[in-house]
């Protein structure tokens, strides 16, 4: 049996050093260019003809629209929709990521710190400046809401801030956690297959299981990614 640990190393393709530093191309590199070309031209196929009676192509695309776009006004108000690219891309990054990483001999950059860790400090930037342009010097409130007194503002501001910048940590383990999980589970059942033999028919039955379950946590997680992003905006355009 295989390290199951083995589908989560990142190795270079393409070897590149400049002044000493290792900035090769990777297979998680690979996968993300990959994500992002595999939903271009997903969406490119189902929305090339158009019309005003949806065909299940069409359809697809425009109920994804619509999910996220009523995510954004559940979640931050009509205010937020202007944020609405941001919001989509983040959405199906990481949803291709989880999806394509469950092809065999494919690998799952939402499964790496690095990886999903840099998204999460890109989407807390984007706050903080979404924040900073609309509320100027009063985005300062966000560590010392209104209504409490300046006598405990030595307790609330540094839980304020540890709240604030545990934002991404709670984004990025979150999805890392279920989707490392969920490979090493995949890989290990996969494994009995050959060293059972002629039963080796029970774990391909109970890994197509895992399959489906995987592919709706792939899913799910990229929802709850998203909906957290939403709040995360919102409480950078909103008072506490």
């Amino acid at each position: 049996m295989s390290n199951p640990m083995e589908q989560f190393v990142v190795k270079p393709i393409v070897p590149i050093e400049v002044g000493g530093i290792d900035i090769s191309f990777t297979n998680s590199a690979l996968f993300m260019m990959l994500a992002v070309a595999v939903s271009t031209l997903l969406f490119a196929l189902c929305l090339r003809k158009r019309t005003l009676v949806p065909s299940i192509a069409q359809s697809v695309p425009e109920t994804i629209y619509e999910f996220i776009s009523s995510l954004l006004r559940e979640n931050v108000g009509v205010e937020g929709l202007k944020y609405f690219p941001f919001i989509f891309t983040v959405f199906l990054f990481v949803a291709f990521g989880n999806l394509l990483g469950l092809f065999p001999y494919a690998f799952t950059f939402t499964s790496h710190l690095t990886a999903v860790g840099s998204l999460s400090l890109i989407a807390l930037a984007f706050n903080v400046l979404i924040g900073i342009r609309k509320k100027k010097i009063g985005w300062l409130r966000t560590f010392m809401p209104r209504g409490i007194p300046m006598a405990l503002a030595p307790l609330i501001v540094p839980i304020e801030m540890i709240s604030f910048l545990s934002k991404p940590f709670s984004l990025t383990v979150r999805l890392v956690a279920n989707m490392t999980v969920g490979h090493i589970m995949l890989k290990i059942i996969a494994g009995f297959v050959a060293a059972l033999g002629v039963l080796g028919f029970i774990p391909v039955l109970f890994n197509c299981c895992i399959v489906c379950f995987e592919i709706f946590i792939a899913l799910l997680q990229a929802f709850i990614y998203t909906v957290l992003s939403c709040i995360y905006l919102g409480d950078a355009l909103h008072e506490h």
